[in-house]
């Protein structure tokens, strides 16, 4: 049933909450310098190439077992995975370190930021659906939002680890510019791939499988861009990020402009592989470059706190662009009965989201390096160190 379709779905929402944030935050530990940009490249590269995959793999899936019920089968494939992973993490992730203790948890904090997000992302999901009386619960979020700072606060003042240390990373230079331009990129990335799809397959009448074929070039150029990306950074800083957004703008204005205009299937195809693979490129070298400068002065023992937090403004960021791009897509077919128009407003308005973030990281284009000062512990972090 539709129930436990959503309460599975949450529990793998919970274990993905609980996983991604620690790639981070070990690579914040373990690397630094013109290391960890590679790393976070590599990370990246990953990203691209499950990217790759995945797409055809769930089609193939859903072609071979059926439309109906085959979208059942997508969800076994991370079952071998995840045991294999089991055995992965257990011999290669560095274990704790002796002597350090029981881990100091923020559950209120925890809580609190979680109804936060949920009061911003629940309305905000239904919006396609029309403003109904539940979209009235986003105005909890202000409200929800100032206990969490109010709480981590006080918890901060209590001489414990906080969930948030949120005057420290508000202080750290970078850190704050980062999360925004992670948000608004997210913001319009994710209705990118989505919208095409829905328009390769109800637009053009591509099949599940062809459809993720078609997607899988913009996926491996983003694999090829990202440690590229991540041994940039090192001397690029923010404008790495800048001009991998200015690539991705470029790739999709292209596509916009002719994909929808190619009737030919046989010069549509070509058309759609060339602007899309130019796009991918662009989006393979956000992510990491961004993840670096964002964390490059935030302290090595709050790279997972300060990672997680950017995880969750990129999850807020992908419930608004899905939101917000799927009504823009539903109201421009509405409107002109053209899937082609559709798309072009959706990649439109994705547009504008990147050259947000493009205004955003141009306010913050330093070089990664660090200076003594900026290595120099503060007394905020003095203070919650022992604790973290």
């Amino acid at each position: 049933s539709i129930g436990w379709l959503i309460a599975a779905r949450f529990a793998q929402g919970i274990s993905a909450g609980l996983l991604v944030p620690q790639n981070s935050g070990i690579i914040q530990n373990v690397f630094s310098g013109p290391e960890r940009g590679r790393a976070f490249g590599y990370m990246g590269m990953a990203v691209g190439i499950s990217g790759s995959i995945g797409p055809v793999l769930g089609g193939l899936i859903i072609g071979l077992a059926g439309g109906d019920g085959g979208w059942r089968w997508i969800f076994l494939v991370n079952v071998p995975i995840g045991l294999a992973l089991i055995g992965a993490v257990w011999r290669i992730i560095p274990g704790r370190e002796p002597g350090s203790g029981k881990p100091d948890l923020d559950i209120i904090g925890a809580a609190l930021l979680g109804l936060t997000v949920l009061a911003l992302l629940f309305p905000i999901s239904s919006v396609e659906q029309g403003f109904g009386p539940e979209f009235a619960i986003i105005t909890l979020a202000p409200i929800l939002g100032a206990l969490t700072v109010w709480w981590e606060r006080r918890i901060i003042r209590r001489g414990r680890a906080p969930l948030l240390n949120i005057p420290l990373l508000r202080a750290t230079k970078g850190y704050a510019t980062g999360m925004a331009v992670g948000l608004l990129y997210f913001c319009g990335f994710t209705g990118v791939l989505l919208i095409y799809s829905i328009y390769l397959q109800s637009g053009l009448g591509f099949t599940p499988l062809h459809a993720g074929l078609l997607i899988t070039p913009f996926a491996i150029s983003s694999a090829i861009a990202a440690p590229i990306a991540g041994r940039l950074v090192a001397r690029g800083g923010r404008m790495t990020t800048v001009g991998a957004l200015v690539i991705l703008i470029v790739g999709l204005a292209l596509a916009a402009t002719l994909i929808p205009l190619t009737e030919d299937t046989a010069l549509a195809i070509p058309t759609q592989i060339a602007t899309m693979t130019l796009a991918g490129f662009g989006a393979g070298g956000v992510v990491g470059p961004n993840m670096t400068m964002t964390l490059a002065n935030v302290p090595p023992r709050m790279g997972g706190a300060a990672g997680a937090a950017v995880q969750t403004a990129q999850r807020i960021g992908n419930a608004i662009g899905a939101a917000v791009l799927l009504l823009v897509y539903s109201q421009a077919l509405a409107l002109t009965h053209d899937a082609g128009a559709g798309l072009r407003a959706v990649w439109a308005t994705a547009i504008v989201f990147f050259l947000a973030a493009i205004a955003v990281a141009l306010t913050d284009s330093r070089s990664p390096t660090r200076s003594k000062r900026a290595n120099a512990p503060s007394e905020e972090e003095r203070r919650v160190r022992r604790h973290t």
